[in-house]
């Protein structure tokens, strides 16, 4: 298990010729999901198709990033860039689950016709149709499949879609495992701090970057306050404690953050080139191997630094869920 470096919300996509079902789906599907739902497949092919040039141009953004911080521009107020000039920040397509036994066109033929778009595909399908999706699966059509019989399929389908949703994508995954450092990539694979970096991760944000300079996660949650989690290793407490003694941060200070009790942000305040003092916040251990510490910071930011719209009211924004025709 690796923790994954990027992530942020998608939308998901049900193509079903069955009205009642999709009505049913809108109602029961988690509301902090922001779904699409479609009776045609012609009209839910066209619009999934627009989206790979968005996706492109993204990727390009992000990857643009990664190359001015090579060149030496710090990565946290490009991010924050970045978060405040996206056009379409959540409506990219992560998932797309299509009916397979629909008129005219059947989910396979559905789905063969989305050949540049990236996202997860699961096919529902009927009792009598199983043995189409598993050869679907095993050719690699589809990534899951899932019977319509299934007892409590609502559950069913909302675990499998948000397993999904979690599921890293491979070029965002590439992209930032440039800002990473070995042994800062080695410390997100250990097991337990995967485990308990993703329901910190879970807990605070509905969007997140991790970055190796400084180390830690920049999160943005549904409201659209950002926080900083500073990941330290153990190994780093000493150097730590020198740096804050250096900027002029007393002994009990330094102490507390040799001892592993607290943590400075020292080196997000230099990224954000602030001038003020310091802040502290208590450590906490990440992983059962006791070799890193964490210490979550809020970061203050005027509303001229604060440009993006946060999920919560861009899913208002988008009104309520309605069945396309």
């Amino acid at each position: 298990m690796s923790f994954p470096l990027f992530h942020r919300p998608g939308a998901v996509v049900f193509l079903d010729d069955d009205p009642d079902y999709l009505e049913m789906l809108a109602m029961v599907l988690p509301r902090h999901w922001h779904i699409r739902l479609f009776l045609r497949p012609r009209t839910c092919i066209n619009q999934l198709q627009q989206e790979p040039p968005q996706w492109e141009a993204d990727a390009w953004a992000q990857q643009e990033i990664i190359d001015n911080w090579r060149a030496g521009s710090p990565l946290i107020p490009q991010i924050l860039q970045y978060w405040s000039t996206r056009s379409d920040p959540y409506g990219f397509t992560h998932v797309c689950v299509f009916d397979y036994a629909m008129p005219g066109m059947d989910g396979l033929q559905a789905l063969s016709e989305l050949t540049d778009w990236p996202g997860g595909r699961v096919l529902l399908t009927g009792q009598a149709d199983e043995h189409v999706a598993v050869s679907a699966f095993n050719r690699g059509l589809i990534d899951q499949f899932i019977a319509k019989q299934t007892p409590d399929i609502s559950q069913h389908l909302i675990s499998m879609v948000q397993r999904m949703l979690d599921r890293p994508q491979l070029r965002h995954t590439q992209t930032w495992r440039a800002a990473l450092t070995q042994p800062q990539q080695a410390l997100l694979q250990v097991p337990s701090v995967a485990r308990q970096l993703t329901s910190v991760a879970t807990d605070q944000w509905v969007e997140y970057v991790v970055i190796g300079e400084p180390f830690g996660i920049l999160g943005m949650n549904a409201e659209g306050l950002v926080s900083w989690l500073q990941l330290e290793p153990a190994s780093g407490l000493a150097e730590l404690a020198e740096l804050a003694e250096s900027q002029g941060m007393d002994a009990n200070c330094a102490a507390d953050i040799r001892n592993g009790q607290q943590l400075v942000d020292l080196e997000l305040q230099q990224a954000l080139k602030r001038t003020g003092p310091p802040g502290m916040a208590p450590a906490f251990s990440i992983g059962h191997e006791g070799s890193m510490l964490a210490a979550m910071f809020p970061l203050e930011l005027p509303s001229s630094e604060r440009q993006w719209t946060g999920y919560a009211k861009w899913l208002k924004k988008n009104g309520p869920r309605t069945v396309q025709d």
